[in-house]
């Protein structure tokens, strides 16, 4: 009898448990679709803020633009050029010591690099110039200075710019357009207009090193001024101190015919004394110009007999 009481008891007590179950299972199961149903869009609102978010980061991530190499190395060598410097002299230790002033002519074969339209040394020097790194001397005699060559009067770098370009006679006219006068203005520069460069340098012996060595002091792009509507000889547009443009042209590489790979820089140009040129005076106690006693075919003539000239005294020093 008791056996049977406890059987239906837990039936009983199994039913209960059973049923309670049930009433818990359906009362969690609207709460639970109800979530699902209030995820849903926040879901979709997600997927559309990461969209979003993802082009964001593309446009964020995106590289600027960047220019590849010119080739399959980057030449940054002569852009980190240092200048050698000379050795320091002594006045004591000079014992001969004489002027020089050359002519550069482009149009000579040995020249051409310095007018390669891929890099012409008026280029440098007028970006320079511009870019306020060189200055620019004025060229025109004064008492104190008869040559005009001793960088004693400062041009702007507008100034110089005008001495470069040729001379343009503008008419001006009334309102009726009736002439009334003319004025001239400075017309377009064109790189191509100069073809000679001229440098004033010094020939040293030096006796502590025993070395005989030229140390240029000031070049100079030359113009063929317009007198009279005549075409006049050569004269120095400006002056610029070479020692302060030696780093300027240390930076700036040089066209060689022969490689492409040389590394060569203007500075080395004139160090190196790559270029022909032809002399034009020499110190002397007239002051005079080869032109001035020599024409023709004899300018030439003296020319070479003035580099010989210095030869033979570096020559003369030795005893075999």
């Amino acid at each position: 009898m008791r056996s049977k009481i406890l059987a239906v008891g837990l039936l009983s007590l199994i039913c209960l448990s059973t049923y309670a179950q049930r009433r818990t299972t359906r009362k969690r199961t609207p709460a639970a679709a109800t979530q699902r149903r209030t995820v849903r869009p926040n879901a979709v609102n997600n997927t559309t803020f990461n969209s979003q978010s993802v082009d964001t980061a593309k446009r964020v991530s995106a590289k600027p633009f960047e220019r590849p190499i010119d080739g399959y190395y980057k030449k940054a060598n002569i852009l980190s050029a240092r200048v050698t410097p000379y050795a320091n002299l002594r006045e004591a230790d000079v014992v001969y010591a004489k002027r020089v002033w050359r002519d550069i002519d482009v149009r000579e074969k040995m020249n051409q690099y310095l007018g390669s339209p891929k890099a012409r040394l008026i280029d440098v020097l007028m970006e320079a110039v511009q870019a306020g790194e060189l200055t620019a001397y004025d060229p025109s005699p004064t008492r104190d200075d008869p040559n005009g060559d001793s960088f004693s009067v400062p041009l702007t770098p507008g100034r110089a710019r005008a001495r470069m370009a040729d001379s343009v006679v503008v008419d001006k006219f009334d309102a009726n357009g009736d002439k009334i006068g003319s004025s001239i203005q400075a017309g377009d520069f064109n790189p191509d207009s100069i073809i000679r460069f001229r440098i004033k340098e010094d020939w040293v012996f030096d006796k502590q090193r025993s070395i005989f060595e030229p140390r240029i002091i000031g070049i100079a792009p030359m113009m063929k001024l317009k007198v009279a509507g005549m075409d006049a000889d050569y004269q120095p547009a400006f002056w610029i101190y070479f020692p302060e443009a030696r780093q300027v042209l240390a930076t700036k590489e040089a066209v060689s015919r022969n490689s492409d790979a040389t590394g060569l820089s203007f500075d080395d140009v004139f160090m190196k004394r790559i270029f022909a040129s032809v002399i034009v005076k020499v110190s002397n106690q007239k002051d005079e110009r080869i032109k001035d006693y020599a024409q023709g075919i004899d300018r030439l003539y003296e020319s070479e007999k003035v580099k010989k000239s210095l030869l033979d005294w570096e020559l003369g020093l030795w005893q075999y």
